[in-house]
């Protein structure tokens, strides 16, 4: 299942892609919650300190994903709809 979705292709509803070719965003999101369908772009293009968890991870490393999920915690919680759930939980 294929949407297009002002000019852009997406796998489905919820499913983030990478945008190589934006100047600023790494990621896209076509987010839908009950009826309501919104683009969402997020993530900042050539971060370094993003991405999972590795193993041996530095204690400075897992010290940048507390304090983004700290800093953040007000707006993942606003779910799907927002750009913080989706750097959560696809670069952090």
């Amino acid at each position: 299942m294929s949407i297009t979705y002002r000019g852009e292709k997406f796998a489905g509803y919820n499913v983030p892609k990478r945008t190589p070719k934006h100047p600023k965003k790494s990621h896209v999101v076509l987010a839908k919650e009950g009826d309501k369908i919104r683009l969402i772009r997020f993530g900042e293009q050539g971060a370094k300190t993003a991405g999972k968890p590795k193993a041996g991870e530095s204690s400075k490393m897992k010290k940048k994903r507390a304090s983004f999920k700290a800093r953040h915690a007000k707006n993942i919680k606003r779910g799907k709809m927002s750009a913080a759930y989706w750097a959560n939980k696809v670069k952090w």
